[in-house]
C-alpha cells in the first residue's frame, strides 16, 4: 500500500510502498481509509515539536480518519465488513481511571494515531475496535473525517464554557480555521452568547458569518475592537484557536472581569500578571482533544444538520503541496487526502 512518511524533521514526506497491515488481535479492525484530514498537528510534528507527546521517528502521519471497513478480528461485535466509520485517534484502554470516567484522551497507556503509532496517511489502518465511531448512513466518510480531531475538539472547547454562554454574554473565537469555525457553529448550538469570530483573512471573516458569527472582524487591533463592540466591558468567553503570543495577549486584553480565556492553539507563551486576573476573578483554561463521547456526540449533531465542515480534497500524492499551503494560510476550512482516490 502506498504510505505518506515522516522519516526526518523539517523535511517533506516520503511516499512509500509498504505491505497493507492486517489485524493481529482479536479487538482489531482492518480500516481502508477514505479520507485523512491534514492539521497543524502534523505541521508541528514535522518541525520536530511533538516528542513531549511520544512522537518518535519513522511515523506515518494523520490522525483525523474515515473509512470502511475491510475486516475484523474474531471478538469485534460493533462493526462489521462494509460499515463505514470514524477512528478516534488517542488509543485508550478502557480500564483505567480517566478511561472510566470518560477522559480517553488521558489514558494511562495512551498512544496517539499518526504521532505515537502509525495514522492514516496510507490506505489502509488497522485500530482496535474501541476507537471505531459507525457512521449513521449517508453521511460522506470524507467530510466527517475532519471531525475526528477538529471537531471533537472545538466541542470539547465548546461544551466546557457553554455554561457560560448566556444570553447577554459575548464569546470571541479567535481563529476561523480547521477548528475555529466548527467552533461558531457549536457556540451558536450549545449556548446563547453573541458570537464575534477574529481572523485576519476577508474570506475567513465572511465564512464566519456564514457559519453563524454575529460579528467578524480582522486581528489588527483585536482587543480595541471587541471592547467597542462591547461597550467596554469586553468578552466573557475568549476561545482561541491560534495559540501564539500575539493571540494570548489580545487574548486577555480583550477579556471582561470574571471572563474565561480558553486556549486549543498552543506555540506562544502566556504571560499575564496575576494580581491582574486575581482582581478581575479571570480565568485561563487549556484542552486537549476530546472523548470518544464527545466524538459521538459531534457525529450526531452533524447527522441532523446542526453542523458543518468545509472541506477540500486532495489525492495522497499531494501530500506536501497540502501542507505547504496549509503552512501558509492558504486552506479554507480542512484539507482532506484521499488516501484511495475514492469519496464515500
Amino acid at each position: 500500500m502506498k504510505a505518506a512518511l515522516l522519516a526526518e524533521y523539517d523535511q517533506p514526506l516520503e511516499l512509500i510502498d509498504r505491505p497493507a497491515p492486517e489485524p493481529q488481535q482479536p479487538n482489531e479492525v482492518l480500516v481502508k481509509i477514505l479520507g485523512a484530514g491534514v492539521c497543524a498537528t502534523d505541521l508541528h510534528a514535522i518541525e520536530g515539536l511533538m516528542e513531549p507527546a511520544g512522537l518518535t521517528l519513522p511515523v506515518v502521519l494523520g490522525h483525523e480518519n474515515a473509512g470502511r471497513v475491510e475486516a475484523v478480528g474474531d471478538m469485534v461485535l460493533s462493526v462489521q465488513p462494509g460499515d463505514e466509520v470514524l477512528i478516534y485517534p488517542p488509543r485508550s484502554c478502557g480500564v483505567c481511571v480517566p478511561c472510566r470516567r470518560a477522559q480517553d484522551m488521558h489514558c494511562e497507556r495512551h498512544e496517539f494515531v499518526g504521532l505515537t503509532v502509525d495514522g492514516g496517511f496510507a490506505e489502509y489502518l488497522v485500530v482496535p475496535e474501541r476507537s471505531l465511531v459507525k457512521l449513521p448512513e449517508g453521511l460522506d466518510p470524507v467530510e466527517m473525517a475532519p471531525h475526528a480531531d477538529a471537531g471533537i475538539t472545538a466541542y470539547h472547547a465548546v461544551k466546557r464554557v457553554a455554561p457560560l454562554a448566556l444570553p447577554g454574554s459575548t464569546a470571541v473565537v479567535v481563529g476561523v480555521g480547521g477548528v475555529g469555525h466548527i467552533a461558531i457553529q457549536l457556540l451558536r448550538e450549545l449556548g446563547s452568547s453573541y458570537v464575534v469570530a477574529i481572523d485576519p483573512q476577508a474570506e475567513r471573516q465572511r465564512l464566519a458569518t456564514e457559519l453563524g458569527a454575529d460579528d467578524a472582524i480582522g486581528s489588527d487591533g483585536a482587543a480595541d475592537a471587541v471592547r467597542e463592540i462591547t461597550d467596554g466591558s469586553g468578552a466573557d468567553i475568549v476561545l482561541d484557536f491560534v495559540g501564539s503570543d500575539q493571540t494570548h495577549a489580545d487574548g486577555m486584553a480583550m477579556l471582561a472581569k470574571q471572563g474565561t480565556y480558553s486556549m486549543v492553539g498552543y506555540g506562544g507563551t502566556l504571560s499575564v500578571p496575576s494580581v491582574a486576573m486575581v482582581s478581575q476573578e479571570q480565568k485561563a483554561i487549556a484542552n486537549l482533544v476530546g472523548s470518544w463521547i464527545d466524538l459521538w456526540e459531534v457525529v450526531q449533531l452533524h447527522s441532523r444538520g446542526r453542523i458543518t465542515v468545509k472541506t477540500e480534497t486532495h489525492p495522497l500524492d499531494d501530500v506536501n503541496e497540502v501542507l505547504s499551503r496549509l503552512r501558509e494560510g492558504d486552506v479554507m476550512g480542512r484539507a482532506v487526502l484521499l488516501p484511495n482516490g475514492e469519496a464515500g
